[in-house]
Order: C-alpha cells, then sequence, then structure tokens
C-alpha cells in the first residue's frame, strides 16, 4: 500500500505539480480511503520520501551489530545502505531529486531527513570515541564528514539522471574521509613550542611557517607591522 500511494503521489506531481496535489487527490487515485493514506504518511511531504523510515532502520541495525575496530569505515559502510536505497529505483530516485529542486518546502524537509541520517552516525561515533574531551566533537565532524562525501557521489549519479554505477563517485568520496580521519592525529610541528604571547615564532628550513599570536583588540596595523617584520627577518 506504501507503494502504491506512493506511485499514485509521483504521478499526480508529475502532471499536476506537489503544490496542487492534495491528499484527497491522491487517494482517488491510489484508489483507497484517506484513512489509508494517513495510516502509513503523516503528511503529504511524507509521501515523498516514503522508503527514509525503513532505511533509517536498516541503518540502525547495521551499526548496533559492527564490532568495534573501525568505527570510520563502519559510518561509511552505513551510508552505502543509503545509496542502495537510491540505486534500487533509478526513475524513481531521478523523479524524486528533480521534485526537491523544484519545491523549497521539500527541500527543507529532506535536509531533515539528512539531519536524522547524521545524528545517528554521530550516536554510533560517541559510542566508540566517547563524549569526553575532543570525543564527541570529533563524533559530529565525521559523521557531518561522511553524509556529505556520500551525498556528493550521490548528487552526481541523481543529476545525471541515474546514468551509469552510482557506487563509484560515492566510494571515492568516501575513500577520502576515511582517509583523512582514519590516520593518526599528530601535533603541527610549528606548535610543538609554547608561543609568546602577543610575539611570532618561526620554522626552519624551505617550509618555515610563521605563526602570530596576539592579544584580543590588537590594532590590525600593529598585527601587519609585526608579520612584516617577522617575515623580513626570515
Amino acid at each position: 500500500m506504501r507503494e502504491v500511494l506512493a506511485q499514485a503521489a509521483f504521478q499526480l506531481f508529475l502532471e499536476r505539480g506537489f503544490e496542487r496535489t492534495t491528499v484527497d487527490d491522491i487517494v482517488a487515485r491510489a484508489g483507497v480511503g484517506r484513512r489509508s493514506f494517513f495510516r502509513y504518511f503523516p503528511s503529504k511531504e511524507d509521501v515523498v520520501f516514503p522508503d527514509h523510515e525503513r532505511c533509517l532502520a536498516e541503518m540502525t541495525e547495521f551499526l548496533a551489530a559492527v564490532d568495534d575496530g573501525d568505527p570510520v569505515g563502519a559510518v561509511c559502510d552505513a551510508a552505502r545502505i543509503v545509496l542502495r536505497m537510491y540505486a534500487a529505483d533509478p526513475e524513481f530516485s531521478v523523479q524524486r531529486y528533480r521534485l526537491t529542486r523544484e519545491v523549497p518546502g521539500l527541500r527543507t524537509y529532506e535536509l531533515s531527513v539528512v539531519r536524522r541520517y547524521e545524528q545517528t552516525l554521530a550516536g554510533h561515533l560517541r559510542g566508540r570515541f566517547g563524549a569526553d574531551g575532543d570525543g564527541e566533537l570529533r563524533a559530529e565532524v565525521i559523521a557531518a564528514s561522511v553524509v556529505a562525501a556520500h551525498n556528493n557521489g550521490l548528487r552526481l549519479w541523481l543529476r545525471s539522471g541515474g546514468a551509469g554505477d552510482p557506487e563509484a563517485a560515492v566510494d571515492h568520496a568516501l575513500d577520502l574521509v576515511r582517509d583523512v580521519w582514519e590516520r593518526p592525529v599528530e601535533p603541527s610541528p610549528a606548535l610543538e613550542k609554547p608561543l609568546p604571547a602577543g610575539g611570532v615564532t618561526t620554522g626552519s628550513g624551505d617550509n618555515e611557517v610563521i605563526v602570530m599570536v596576539a592579544a584580543k583588540g590588537t590594532p590590525m596595523w600593529r598585527v601587519v607591522q609585526q608579520i612584516e617584520a617577522a617575515v623580513g627577518e626570515s
């Protein structure tokens, strides 16, 4: 019934436009009553995204079952569950993408759906990194990176009309995330020694780095003067 209602809705959206289609129009096309519609979808907007609740549940179940050895790899694999949902029905996915580009309200709704995926990934990572220190921040940033990478590759495929293999672009983007976040965190050589307040410190060699530390409220001309002096000395 969910599929029947979604198909009827999209036929009408394409024929009349989203704003001019009512719930009564959808149930009439599907041959069911209003009660049947609201049993499956809380609103007209929800019928545009009929598969996201199932996908979110599948992602949650997947993350609950993975081991703790590779948390970044786990959330990248979880994001691919969403990709497979889109790839399972390219025609519908492309139609939905075009519709959400045309209707601002649907774009806003879609962003709320994406945020729920991101929160699910971040919640898993917080359980692995802890909530102390930078653990929570690291979880939020990695989750946002995974979602951004996944969506970048997915939208390339959707903008092409669903041509080719969607996994190639998404895999490439997620590999970049893993390259960044699976590397051990090392202190910056330029910051290994304390910096004098209001002063300048420089590195050495061909790739020297100049770091300026100034008190809040220092006039810009003074900051520029000190940087110019340091550059001249080096």
